[in-house]
């Protein structure tokens, strides 16, 4: 069976009940980068938004709205539209900057704020509190709900054009990535940065990507660091394997020095050369399955 997130299921994985807007306790996005990731490195791209249409928005969502970062060409219509997924830190400046990179490359991108019911990650230090008290606490069904809804956005009010649509999505969202096109019968393309692939099942997080294969329609370009430490290389070849063998067209491609967030510019992780190589693969990727 595909697997698809009811609204059912989302109810169920919420206790049963809806959220009001009431209960939407980050109403506007970060200011800045996250708290948890200063001081910001020297090599930190900062994208402008000549050309552009950017900043925040409203997201109307099942339960309410949420707040979401929006980028796209001042000019035109029709724009192919790309969810861009957060890590762990929320939609902090980096992701903004993301979405503004793909907003001069033609694309509609949205980043919708997907802890917004949980709390704000910005204002927390410490990375393993923010998987204590937010992140462990944000339902997939939640997730899958809220990008379909951005999609669904990008579309009514962006001259965004559903017929193409992709995402991607860094650490946290690299796994989301992956379960997303598992979720969206409509998605075109994803590309997955250094997201976990196998991983304990909580109830709120009853499945990872290894567990979803055989539902995955979209193509999936997998990019990992072959020294990430969170990431074990086995997880990698096991992941490629069942792709194969489940005759996917995804692809993963491991960069053998490159660490975990090898992309993000503004953390030490960052690998400037492994980085430009895996956006060029990224948009490459978005274009070969017409979504570009």
């Amino acid at each position: 069976m595909h697997d698809q997130w009811t609204n059912a299921d989302l109810d169920s994985l919420l206790g049963k009940r809806s959220l009001t807007r009431r209960q939407v306790l980050v109403t506007s996005l970060a200011t800045g980068f996250a708290l948890a990731v200063q001081p910001v490195s020297a090599e930190t791209i900062t994208t402008g938004t000549e050309g552009l249409e950017a900043g925040e928005v409203r997201i109307p969502v099942a339960d309410g709205e949420i707040p979401g970062y929006r980028a796209m060409p001042a000019k035109g219509r029709h724009f192919p539209v790309v969810l861009v997924v957060q890590e762990i830190f929320g939609v902090h400046e980096h992701i903004k900057d993301v979405c503004r990179r793909f907003a001069q490359q033609g694309y509609c991108a949205i980043a919708p704020e997907l802890y917004a019911r949980q709390g704000d990650v910005s204002k927390i230090s410490d990375w393993k509190q923010i998987f204590a008290e937010v992140v462990s606490k944000v339902p997939d069904a939640q997730v899958m709900s809220d990008l379909d809804a951005a999609a669904a956005w990008a579309g009514k009010s962006s001259k965004g054009d559903e017929r193409r649509l992709a995402v991607t999505g860094f650490c946290w969202g690299g796994r989301i990535t992956w379960l997303y096109a598992a979720h969206n019968r409509n998605l075109r393309a994803g590309v997955a940065w250094y997201g976990r692939l196998k991983g304990e099942a909580t109830e709120l997080q009853p499945k990872y990507p290894f567990d979803v294969v055989a539902d995955i329609d979209a193509p999936v370009l997998g990019l990992y660091g072959g020294k990430d430490q969170g990431i074990p290389m086995a997880d990698v070849e096991a992941m490629r394997a069942a792709l194969k063998a489940a005759g996917k067209p995804s692809e993963i491609v491991v960069f053998p020095e490159a660490g975990h967030a090898f992309f993000a510019d503004y953390r030490p992780s960052y690998r400037a050369e492994d980085a430009v190589a895996g956006w060029a693969a990224c948009l490459a990727w978005f274009r070969k399955h017409g979504v570009g």
